[in-house]
């Protein structure tokens, strides 16, 4: 039985067919047109008609990056993609006659982890997406868990820091200004800039400017042993670590996935977050500490997961 994912992002739509064991047999992207909803789901549907041309497929999966209805079916807010209370998957249905489910990006990426990714042997579990900002996916007795109004997961609005950074949410102190790549490159940027000796590959790596820096540079000269980058990543792990024992202390996960650009890093982000949450975790010498593990399936997770759900 086949279905088809999509994965919708500012700038890119990808889309692909997926089998029962969540395989990929077929994909194609098409551009994103961000600023108009109809354009959005003409795409998406050109893209889902080209894969069913030579596949037969039960239904349509939908990743939006977005706050997505208990529903399944509303998109009733995105940041950098025009919808507002936006019935999607209605909308799609017409034009493609197929069934569609809508999902949170970050919660289809956790389900393809949770289905056949890092998480398989395990019925509980947190993924947490580090990337340009924060992400999370709860999937608690093998359920993935929406929460009344369909936004529960939302790990990167826990107040990190009282009166902290202010965060584009509207409030401040935010996890993911703490733990995600803006974080990274921010501090990167302010040390940089005070002289600190230690950011003097980064600047040399830039040609001087400071405002070239960027996660993936950091990320490289850490691997390589910068010793200032390598700073620059325990940091946001040990802000990772903080974070994730504050929400298992509700959520009692078996196993913590982390994925998403930041997570190139590998271990020199999650041993810091290790520590971390070992340091902060109530009751940790009464119980079993869960691991801190990558993800699995790249930029597979989007589709795969979707495609998933709606099979």
């Amino acid at each position: 039985m086949l279905s088809i994912g999509v994965d919708i992002g500012g700038t890119k739509i990808a889309a692909g067919v997926v089998d029962e064991s969540g395989e990929i047999v077929a994909t194609t992207t098409r551009s994103t047109p961000a600023t108009d909803t109809a354009l959005i789901e003409a795409a998406v549907a050109d893209a889902v008609a080209e894969l069913r041309a030579d596949h037969e497929v039960v239904g349509v999966g939908v990743g939006a990056a977005g706050f997505v209805g208990a529903d399944r079916r509303t998109v009733n807010f995105a940041a950098n993609l025009a919808w507002r209370q936006h019935p999607l998957a209605e909308e799609i249905e017409r034009l493609t006659g197929l069934p569609v489910v809508v999902e949170n990006d970050a919660n289809a990426a956790g389900w393809a982890e949770y289905r056949f990714g890092a998480a398989t042997e395990a019925a509980n579990m947190l993924m947490i997406t580090v990337g340009t900002g924060l992400g999370g996916a709860i999937v608690l007795d093998g359920r993935l868990v929406r929460g009344s109004g369909g936004f529960a997961g939302e790990i990167a609005h826990v107040t990190a820091v009282p009166d902290g950074q202010w965060c584009g949410c509207g409030r401040r102190g935010c996890l993911e200004q703490y733990t995600a790549g803006t974080a990274l490159v921010r501090t990167a940027k302010r040390r940089a800039g005070t002289g600190d000796p230690l950011m003097s590959p980064l600047l040399e790596a830039v040609g001087g400017d400071r405002r070239q820096i960027d996660g993936p540079l950091i990320t490289r000269l850490a691997q390589q042993g910068d010793p200032g980058s390598v700073e620059l990543i325990a940091e946001i792990g040990t802000w990772l670590g903080a974070g994730a024992a504050s929400v298992s202390s509700l959520l009692d996960p078996e196993v913590i996935v982390v994925g998403g650009g930041v997570a190139a890093a590998g271990d020199l982000l999650l041993e810091p977050a290790r520590e971390a949450y070992s340091a902060n975790l109530t009751a940790r010498t009464h119980r079993t500490i869960a691991p801190f593990v990558l993800a699995e399936m790249g930029n597979r997770a989007g589709i795969v997961g979707a495609a998933d759900l709606a099979r």
